[in-house]
């Protein structure tokens, strides 16, 4: 079919989809991308909010025939992807395409864990039980199992991680339920199907690693298309390394007792290792405090104690997996827990020994610990992914296959370098198609100034009290976006006091205080709402109107430098000779203020304004190449202008032109 008329303002997008707009930028990386799939090339394209860059994949995609992989990083992109856009082409198209959706195992009701969550009677509230019982209820009239379609309970519910299987417990073939398991139908589906909709987490976990056969999916598609691949590098990090938790030990412990208790319930020594087991594990979590780098920790700088407890797990995990094997022919799960404690035991003894969960010999790793309010994960991170991403791009079986990278933020003005060098593929095509919307009529960056240092106690308090005056200009109907946990819980203590003394009754949503989701469903429906976000917030949200008109972000997005994984990146670098801050840092923080700044503009009708307290943007050298990598927003750094951008009913021809930053 010829692009062009597709893609113009009478084509067949124009009466198929409401919001279709004919736009060159969005006709030419079609063209680009279908040049690409015709030489099985990789592209890595940045295509700016509204340039319509779902259409400009799907259709040269469909066009092109063949088995299609869609990866993306969020489940709601997932969603929006299988339900709404792909049918919503496929009808404008006409072209009939088998399509299915397929996630992490997590994501599907386990018919066998339910049950025995159900019987077991083991809960920590009634509301657990209450939330159980609806799963069961969803289960037995769902044709997916998919959790997401259980509308009665909350994503965040405590009873789905006992109505769910995980990679470890999972007895595959073995299990009873296996004629009816979700996960296995979901994937037969897939292997079915034209087009599968997966996530990053799933390329990785299940495509790559080939988890039980799902690595099928890979060798059979032409054409790879990560959508959001700005957060492919950090996924990558993950499954590249390895982590040992507590929460998965004790897990194992949980899944040990129900096991005993079906088929060695006359051995009482096994039950009696697994209490011992949690008992030490939640000792291990108690000695630890949280660093201040958002709980990690390298594994040098462990203190004793929190060691002696680490080290206190070992003789224990050897106890349970030696009863558990003198009990192993009662039953085929015994059996598979005695190889899953005897993986964990290893893992475990060589992390602590110095040599991480890799493989003898591997590549450079940092070893390092992760301390939260629930437990301790044990982390072996290579300081290099982009090697084994590029192996996994360049395999035997992936001759003949197009990979397509898109993303509103993977450069910095430009440059892809850091990106491609990220994820291994330095001669890789690249392109850019900036925004199709008006921002220096649609919006104003507000750099505040005299702000204090962004390192001094004061300055969160500063933020907040520079941002109240322009919070009350837009009559709430704010994000102020936060780079710590910390700031964040000081702004909710100021911003309610702010509230109280103006007699506003505002609705104050705080991360943390719900569930994501329904803080986003408040904001979009109630009036004058004000969310406080930590990264969470940074991206994957949609709020269009003027529901959000001011976007306030406090720091500029700069990864603590003693984080083990980065700083042992910086000290690898700089050992070969490079600019740490330049090659790693600065472009890292591009990145993540652009998608922090893009929750702003979301449509051709939004208007608002962008508030960047932090004034190392205008005051450092390196400024220049942050702002130049946002939005051609008007700039300003007076606050009267800032409360004018509302003042002035919405209508942006009554504006004096605005002061500039530099």
């Amino acid at each position: 079919m010829d692009l062009t008329r597709l893609f113009a303002a009478e084509g067949p997008f124009a009466s198929a989809i409401s919001e279709f707009r004919s736009r060159p930028m969005q006709r030419a990386m079609a063209e680009r991308i279908t040049e690409t799939i015709e030489h099985s090339g990789i592209l890595v394209i940045e295509a700016g909010t509204g340039t319509g860059k779902t259409l400009a994949y799907l259709v040269p995609a469909l066009l092109a025939g063949g088995k299609v992989l869609l990866s993306t990083a969020s489940k709601t992109l997932q969603d929006q992807l299988f339900q709404r856009d792909l049918p919503a082409v496929c009808a404008a198209l006409q072209r009939p395409v088998s399509m299915a959706l397929l996630k992490g195992r997590a994501n599907y009701v386990c018919h066998l864990h339910l049950a025995r969550a159900l019987d077991s009677g083991r809960f920590h509230s009634p509301g657990e039980v209450r939330d159980l019982k609806k799963i069961a209820q969803f289960a037995a009239r769902s044709d997916s199992g998919d959790r997401m379609a259980c509308q009665s309970v909350s994503e965040e519910s405590a009873a789905w991680p006992y109505a769910v299987s995980t990679r470890d417990n999972c007895l595959g073939s073995e299990c009873p339920n296996v004629r009816d398991c979700f996960v296995l139908k979901a994937r037969k589906k897939a292997l079915e199907a034209d087009v599968v909709v997966i996530n990053h987490h799933l390329f990785f976990a299940d495509v790559w690693l080939k988890d039980e056969g799902a690595g099928e999916l890979l060798p059979n598609a032409n054409v790879v298309i990560f959508d959001e691949a700005h957060q492919l590098p950090d996924i990558a990090s993950l499954f590249f390394g390895e982590r040992l938790s507590t929460g998965q030990l004790l897990d194992l412990c949980r899944d040990v007792r129900e096991a005993a208790a079906i088929g060695a319930a006359d051995y009482a020594p096994l039950p009696k290792a697994a209490h011992a087991l949690e008992k030490a594990l939640r000792d291990a979590r108690l000695a630890f405090t949280s660093p201040a780098t958002g709980g990690r920790l390298p594994a040098e700088q462990i203190s004793v104690t929190g060691r002696s407890a680490l080290e206190a797990v070992t003789p224990l995990l050897a106890d349970l997996r030696l009863q558990i094997e003198m009990q192993a022919m009662r039953s085929e799960e015994l059996e598979q827990l005695a190889d899953r404690c005897g993986d964990a035991e290893q893992h475990w003894q060589r992390w602590l020994a110095g040599q991480g969960v890799l493989e003898s010999g591997a590549r450079e790793q940092v070893r390092w610990l992760e301390v939260t309010t629930y437990g301790v994960t044990l982390h072996a991170t290579p300081l290099d992914i982009g090697s084994e991403f590029a192996q996994c791009l360049r395999g035997d079986d992936t001759q003949g296959r197009a990979w397509i990278f898109t993303s509103a933020t993977l450069s910095v003005r430009g440059n892809f370098a850091h990106y491609l060098s990220q994820i291994g593929v330095p001669e890789a095509q690249t392109a850019v198609w900036d925004s199709p919307y008006e921002y220096e009529r649609q919006a104003l960056l507000y750099v505040p100034s005299q702000m204090p240092e962004a390192n001094t106690p004061a300055y969160t308090r500063a933020v907040v009290e520079r941002a109240w005056p322009v919070v009350q200009a837009s009559q709430g109907r704010a994000f102020l976006l936060f780079t710590s946990l910390r700031a964040l819980q000081e702004a909710k203590t100021l911003m309610t006091q702010y509230l109280a003394n103006a007699g506003l009754n505002w609705p104050l949503l705080v991360q943390g205080d719900d569930s994501r989701s329904a803080l986003l469903a408040r904001f979009r429906s109630e009036d004058h709402a004000i969310l406080l976000g930590s990264q969470s917030f940074w991206e994957g949200v949609d709020v269009a109107g003027e529901a959000l008109s001011l976007v306030v972000i406090d720091k500029l997005p700069f990864q603590p430098p003693d984080d083990p994984v980065l700083a042992a990146r910086i000290d690898q670098l700089r050992q070969a000779g490079g600019n740490p801050f330049f090659e790693i840092q600065l472009p890292q923080a591009v990145i993540n203020l652009k998608q922090g700044a893009g929750r702003l503009i979301r449509r051709e009708t939004d208007r608002g304004v962008l508030m960047i307290c932090d004034t190392r943007l205008v005051d450092k050298p390196y400024g220049r190449r942050i702002w130049q990598s946002l939005p051609p927003m008007r700039r300003t750094r007076i606050e009267a202008e800032a409360v004018a951008f509302f003042a002035q009913n919405n209508d942006p021809n009554n504006l004096e032109e605005m002061a500039s930053i530099v």
